[in-house]
């Protein structure tokens, strides 16, 4: 343990969960001793570790490693606990306070998104978020950001068979409609959406990413008619407040636009 208080063997096994993202769900052990910059024996006695716990699984076939369901039961008691909701909330109050909009945390919860922290505009002319609303994943460009990443396949077992509920004569009910709005978010980093799910509502959202995968969304987001003529306005703040977000959530890890 140095004397920093920074002890190497918990960082490194840290180092090796990080590891697994959306794009390498899994590894074997040559090859994320190889990216890790880890001797094979030390990679191996990580693993085998973590998987002691339940944060990792073998496939007894192909002997390569997947995240555990360890993971996912630390990933509910961090959400039910309100630590991302009371991470979030000054950098919402300080975006909101710049643009005027409300500012708005989304995460994925099935096919749908639910708000877990929200801060409204002040004015008399605002839209007002309610934090535990649950929005359908394919209506409103929070649900854009938060889905573009993941594979075809398994948003279409989360959303269901086309056509998708319509909310407004905007929302998008087919698969190819949502594609446009995906790519539109892994060529810009950003989504914006009119009247999707309600229609006197605009707003524009950018995926909120830590160790390369989408966590969240951060969305600014108001009345369609003033919104949707200051998107350029609106877009510089929010990246930067999701920057400033994800340097809180995880020291050195911002976003990744794209």
């Amino acid at each position: 343990m140095a004397g920093t208080g920074f002890l190497q063997t918990a960082d490194r096994a840290l180092q090796v969960l990080l590891a697994f993202t959306d794009d390498r769900p899994e590894w074997g052990v040559t090859e994320l001793g190889r990216e890790l910059g880890l001797d094979k024996s030390v990679a191996q006695r990580l693993l085998a570790t973590l998987a002691n716990r339940g944060f990792v699984l073998a496939d007894p076939e192909s002997r390569r490693y997947r995240l555990g369901p360890a993971v996912s039961q630390l990933a509910r008691v961090a959400e039910r606990s309100g630590a991302l909701s009371l991470v979030a909330r000054p950098v919402l109050a300080m975006l909101a306070r710049e643009t005027g909009e409300s500012a708005v945390l989304n995460v994925a919860h099935g096919g749908s998104y639910r708000t877990v922290a929200a801060v409204d505009a002040r004015g008399p002319i605002r839209y007002t978020a309610v934090v535990g609303h649950v929005m359908p994943g394919h209506a409103g460009c929070s649900g854009h950001a938060l889905f573009a990443e993941q594979p075809l396949e398994e948003v279409r077992e989360l959303f269901g068979p086309e056509p998708l509920t319509r909310c407004t004569p905007s929302t998008p009910t087919t698969y190819a409609e949502l594609e446009q709005r995906w790519q539109q978010v892994r060529d810009t980093g950003v989504s914006v959406s009119t009247g999707e799910f309600d229609a006197n509502v605009g707003a524009v959202a950018v995926p909120l990413r830590l160790s390369g995968a989408t966590v969240a969304s951060l969305t600014l987001i108001g009345p369609a008619e003033r919104v949707t003529g200051r998107i350029d306005d609106l877009t510089a703040p929010l990246r930067a407040a999701a920057t400033d977000l994800s340097s809180r959530l995880a020291p050195g890890a911002g976003p990744q636009d794209g």
